[in-house]
């Protein structure tokens, strides 16, 4: 088994955190246990390119019980939690490439390592695994017969590779599944981004300006979060629906180039390129702090706060400060990537359970399916989504109604009225 992991000798402490997250996982819990008995995945080779933590470690152990033979690296080169990739390889037997603060290169040779195997089946959080498999390793298409993918951003350059005509094989929007962005995204992003920037800075964010660029899920969650902690937030965006929304939910809204000037704390959730620029950084009060909890590291210009610095110095873990050239110092949280893994743990088990549960369920059901799927993304299929929902409320002990039959007829009939 081959595999590329910081230290094998961290495999006993990773076991105890993997354990404290089942805890919060029931949903895939029994999933696991239903495919321990049925294997729905056998002689299937699974490669998932996900955040290495210690919820994505009880999702490999689950595909594994499975039948499958998941090979595993980190989508993100700060995201990786040592102990739990020690833990998957030492006693689970499951090949794991990631090493947290892997740079560039190896970031990029481990997604290859991972494809060396001849993945039957993707599972993608951002879509490098499937960009590289389309563009350098074609070799490795032929087996191939669908995959996942776990956030916005991916499945942004999915449905483009898919308009496209460059996608080749059928392709599930995990992301899209309620049942994942309106938890994870939401309540996930929102306390785990809070939690990697307080963590990072240990300041208050009460009675500060807090500035969130997008307002989408996890936008929403944050926005939330920030709010209930005391904030005065405000929000930038591109969307007239989604600024609407904002507004009526309370917040300020306004360009980003006016938001910089007001601004204490700043957090990019847009999925996009360059959303806070080097004009932005050059107005920001001394001191700004600066962090981003979208996918990739592309939305803060961090070569153009380069450009106009007349030095830097990490002053605290995590935490790196720029000097401008006119005096003012901005301070950049996890080298712009993801907050809040860089600097925390990630979201909570929690809400991972019912975004976990949808990946294991969606890799059946591509098995089960994958001669009938064109090359192209699809919505997670209405039963899988019903069916997480259910077990999640099962599991938390809450009971909802039924309609009744005079009910159910009252919805299908169109005789009816006042």
């Amino acid at each position: 088994m081959k595999y590329d992991v910081k230290d094998l000798k961290l495999a006993g402490h990773g076991k105890l955190r993997v354990e404290w997250a089942a805890e919060e996982m029931p949903v895939l819990a029994l999933i696991s246990e239903r495919f321990k008995k049925e294997k729905p995945l056998k002689g299937v080779t699974i490669a998932a390119c996900l955040h290495v933590t210690t919820e994505t470690a009880n999702l490999a152990i689950t595909l594994k019980e499975g039948g499958a033979n998941v090979v595993l690296c980190a989508s993100n080169p700060l995201s990786t939690q040592d102990d739990a990739a020690a833990y998957l390889v030492k006693d689970h037997n499951i090949s794991v490439f990631a090493i947290k603060g892997e740079n560039t290169k190896t970031y990029y040779s481990h997604i290859n390592s991972t494809l060396d195997l001849s993945p039957n089946i993707t599972m993608d959080d951002g879509a490098d695994l499937v960009s590289i498999l389309h563009k350098t390793r074609t070799e490795k298409l032929r087996g191939v017969i669908g995959g996942t993918e776990e956030t916005t951003t991916g499945v942004i350059r999915l449905r483009s590779m898919a308009e496209n005509g460059v996608l080749k094989y059928p392709i599930i929007a995990v992301n899209d599944a309620n049942t994942k962005h309106l938890f994870d995204n939401r309540y996930g992003t929102g306390q785990s981004t809070l939690d990697g920037i307080i963590r990072a800075t240990n300041r208050l964010i009460s009675g500060t300006v807090f500035v969130i660029c997008g307002y989408g899920w996890c936008g929403k969650g944050l926005a939330m979060r920030a709010r209930g902690m005391g904030a005065n937030v405000v929000v930038t965006e591109i969307d007239e629906l989604a600024a609407l929304e904002a507004v009526m939910d309370g917040f300020r809204v306004m360009p980003i180039a006016d938001a910089a000037r007001i601004g204490d704390f700043f957090c990019t959730v847009t999925g996009n390129i360059g959303v806070i620029r080097r004009e932005h950084f050059k107005t920001m009060k001394d001191g700004a702090i600066v962090c981003n909890s979208g996918h990739f590291n592309v939305e803060l210009d961090l070569k153009g706060l380069e450009l106009i610095s007349s030095k830097k110095r990490i002053i605290r873990d995590y935490v790196e400060e720029f000097t401008l050239k006119n005096g003012k110092r901005i301070n950049v949280l996890g080298e712009g990537r993801l907050i809040n893994l860089a600097a925390a743990e990630g979201h909570p088990s929690s809400v991972m359970d019912m975004s976990f549960a949808n990946q294991a369920l969606c890799a059946e059901y591509v098995v089960k399916n994958a001669k009938k799927l064109e090359k192209r993304v699809y919505d997670v299929p209405p039963q899988v989504d019903q069916s997480v929902a259910r077990t999640k409320l099962k599991a938390r002990g809450v009971k909802i109604d039924k309609l009744t039959p005079e009910q159910r007829k009252y919805l299908s009939s169109w005789e009816m009225g006042t």
